[in-house]
C-alpha cells in the first residue's frame, strides 16, 4: 500500500484531483475536512457528492451528525479504519483536505495520557500564569491569548499532575505515518480569489440558506459546527442582519481570510512538500511517486 497527501487552501481544487488520482492508483479517499465529517452539511462544507464520488471508498466523510463530537482523536480513529480497509483490500491511499492540523498529528503523533477535555475552571489570563510560573519554559512558545493551547496546557496539569514538559517527556509523541509524500496546490492570491468567488456563488445557487435552515430547525445554533464558514454567515441573514448581497460578499470574505491562514499554516508547518501550482503538472509529479 503506497500513501500521499494533497493539500492546499479551501476551493483550490484538492477534492476534484483527489478523485482523478484516485480512479488511476485504484485508490481510496480520507478527508482531511474538519466539516465535511458532519453528516447532513453537504453544500456548506463543500464535499463531493455521492455521484462525485462514485465507487471510490472515502473515510473521514459523514461520519457523526452536527450535535455529535468529532476531534482529533476521532480523525486518528477515521485514518486508522481507512489503512486497515486499504491493506486487506490492496488498495492504496489518499490523504486530502485542508484542515492542516489533522494531518500535522498523523504525521507527528499524539500523546495520549489524557482522555479528556474539560473546560477551563479559572479565567485563560490565571491559567497561563499557573501554568508560566509552573513550566516557564514551555509556556514561552504560547503566546497568552491562544486559548486552545492554554486549556491543553492546563487539562494537562489538572489531569495528571504534570507540568507540560514532564507530561511529553514521559508521554512522547509516536507518529501515526512516516515519509509520508506531501503535495500543495497553490495558487496565486488573485487566481484563487475568483475561485471563492465561484464556489460561493454555486453553493447559494446549490441551496446553501434551505441547508442551514433546516440545520438550525434540527440541530439549533449551539453545535460547534453551525459556527463554521459559510453557516454563520448565512444565519445573519437569516436573521435580517445582512442583504443576499452581502451573504454572498461576507462568506467570499471569510473564506479568503480562512485561506490565509491555511496558507500561512502550511508554509510553517510542511517543510517536506512539493509545491505546485499547475494541477495537470501536480497530477504528473504525483503519478510518478504514487
Amino acid at each position: 500500500m503506497k500513501q500521499i497527501a494533497i493539500i492546499g487552501t479551501t476551493a483550490s481544487g484538492k477534492t476534484a484531483l483527489a478523485l482523478e488520482i484516485a480512479l488511476k492508483r485504484d485508490a481510496i479517499i480520507l478527508s482531511l475536512d474538519s466539516l465535511s465529517v458532519y453528516k447532513e452539511i453537504d453544500i456548506a462544507s463543500a464535499k463531493p457528492t455521492k455521484e462525485e464520488r462514485g465507487e471510490i471508498v472515502h473515510f473521514g466523510i459523514d461520519e457523526v451528525y452536527p450535535n455529535e463530537t468529532f476531534d482529533v482523536l476521532e480523525f486518528i480513529e477515521c485514518y486508522n479504519k481507512a489503512k486497515t480497509y486499504a491493506l486487506e483490500n490492496e488498495k492504496n491511499l489518499i490523504i486530502v483536505g485542508g484542515t492542516g492540523f489533522y494531518l500535522k498529528t498523523l504525521i507527528e503523533g499524539i500523546s495520549l495520557g489524557i482522555t479528556t477535555h474539560e473546560p477551563l475552571d479559572i479565567s485563560v489570563v490565571d491559567a497561563y500564569e499557573k501554568l508560566y510560573a509552573l513550566d516557564e519554559t514551555y509556556m514561552q512558545k504560547i503566546e497568552r491569548n491562544d486559548k486552545y493551547r492554554i486549556e491543553k496546557a492546563y487539562n494537562i496539569y489538572k489531569q495528571t499532575g504534570l507540568s507540560p514538559s514532564e507530561y511529553f517527556l514521559k508521554y512522547p509523541k509516536k507518529p501515526f505515518v512516516e515519509d509520508l509524500p506531501i503535495f500543495e496546490i497553490t495558487w496565486d492570491v488573485e487566481a484563487l480569489r475568483k475561485r471563492i468567488v465561484l464556489r460561493t456563488q454555486q453553493m447559494i445557487q446549490q441551496g446553501l440558506i434551505d441547508e442551514v435552515v433546516f440545520l438550525e430547525k434540527k440541530y439549533s445554533r449551539l453545535p460547534n459546527c453551525m459556527s463554521s464558514i459559510g453557516i454563520i454567515e448565512t444565519l445573519e441573514y437569516l436573521d435580517g442582519k445582512i442583504s443576499r448581497k452581502q451573504l454572498e460578499e461576507k462568506i467570499i470574505i471569510n473564506t479568503a481570510q480562512l485561506a490565509k491562514r491555511q496558507r500561512t499554516f502550511n508554509k510553517s508547518q510542511f517543510g517536506n512538500k512539493q509545491i505546485k501550482n499547475i494541477l495537470n503538472s501536480l497530477n504528473s509529479d504525483i503519478l510518478k511517486t504514487f
